[in-house]
């Protein structure tokens, strides 16, 4: 940050404080040109923006040009004479500049992999596939977060033997929006060997503002390859955000006429929010066939879930950890085929 006015200086302490980032800060223009080729991010005030313009230094991305309400027209074309990408009157423009601060910690921009898992009644297993997904994603190497998006389930957490790990759960972010810092919510969280993992304390929270999942979503889609979502069945605001972030949704249906009857209920509000929906047919003894579920339901077929009797023991002792060759682990892989992230960090 460049500048003399001590104002403008104080609110983008502020913004940096609340994103997590450390900024140099340069109080005049000899200062502000050594420095112009340091960074990923220079924020310049409007009282060195216009002296630093005349000085016509070499073009470079990431220039943001910060000034005030009172400012006019001017702050523009001194913007425009440096090629800033971004004009920000404080305290306006507040939530475009911590964006913007919230890019320069993450570094690169990324885009992970997003898959939203959801019963189409209740009971399907779509928490269980969903954590079977996210455990074979981390094991394949991609950077993996599990969100655990339904604060009335049972908890991926407690499948995993996490819960009484320290970390922060969704009732600590409710005062998220915005742009949230990718870096810092990742290290927030409780982990299982290495699988980043977002989900519920034992307080009575029950209900996520659509603008927390939205900033949550976001920033674990720039952390990492791959984002797993264990969505509820309800219609929530919330709920639907992470649908509509979703690469594509996982409309888990036991093989079962009474099951694909309340699945049938379910897939047309869901394809009104939600890109790609397929469905993952889970087998039932006796049970309809799986493309059988999926034509009637009028949706792709994703894979086949075979049944695994030793699961709901291991995941009511908190190890959950499908062996590679179980029907949950070779379904999960048919899932990350389907739709493997392009790289891995």
């Amino acid at each position: 940050m460049a500048t003399t006015n001590e104002t403008l200086l104080d609110d983008f302490l502020r913004l940096a404080a609340a994103a997590a980032v450390t900024p140099h800060v340069q109080t005049n223009l000899a200062g502000l040109r050594r420095q112009w080729h340091l960074g990923s991010l220079v924020v310049i005030g409007h009282d060195l923006a216009e002296p630093l313009s005349r000085a016509q230094p070499v073009h470079r991305p990431g220039v943001v040009v910060v000034g005030s309400a009172a400012d006019g027209d001017d702050l523009y074309r001194v913007a425009f004479d440096l090629g800033a990408d971004l004009v920000c009157r404080l305290p306006a423009d507040e939530p475009m500049l911590a964006g913007k601060l919230a890019d320069a910690l993450d570094g690169a921009a990324r885009t992970a992999v997003t898959l939203a898992f959801v019963g189409g009644c209740g009971g399907a297993g779509a928490t269980t596939f969903a954590a079977a997904v996210a455990v074979l994603g981390n094991r394949r190497g991609y950077r993996t977060m599990l969100i655990d998006g339904d604060p009335l389930g049972g908890g991926i957490e407690l499948a995993l033997g996490i819960e009484r790990d320290p970390g922060d759960r969704w009732p600590k972010l409710l005062n998220a929006s915005g742009r949230v810092s990718a870096a810092a919510l990742r290290s927030a969280l409780p982990s299982v060997d290495g699988l980043a993992v977002l989900s519920w304390d034992q307080s009575d929270v029950t209900v996520l503002p659509p603008d927390t999942m939205s900033s949550v979503i976001g920033a674990a889609q720039r952390s990492t390859d791959l984002v797993v979502l264990d969505l509820p069945r309800r219609a929530d605001p919330a709920v639907e955000e992470g649908f509509i972030r979703a690469t594509a949704t996982l409309l888990v249906v036991p093989c079962d006429v009474r099951s694909v009857a309340a699945a049938k209920r379910l897939s047309g509000p869901l394809r009104s929010v939600a890109g790609d929906v397929r469905v993952v047919a889970r087998d039932s003894r006796p049970g309809l066939a799986p493309a059988d579920v999926a034509a009637h339901l009028s949706l792709p077929l994703a894979t086949r879930l075979g049944i695994d009797p030793k699961v709901p023991a291991a995941m009511d002792d908190g190890r959950f950890a499908p062996h590679r060759r179980s029907p949950l682990s070779r379904a999960a892989a048919d899932i990350l085929n389907l739709f493997a992230p392009s790289e891995s960090t």
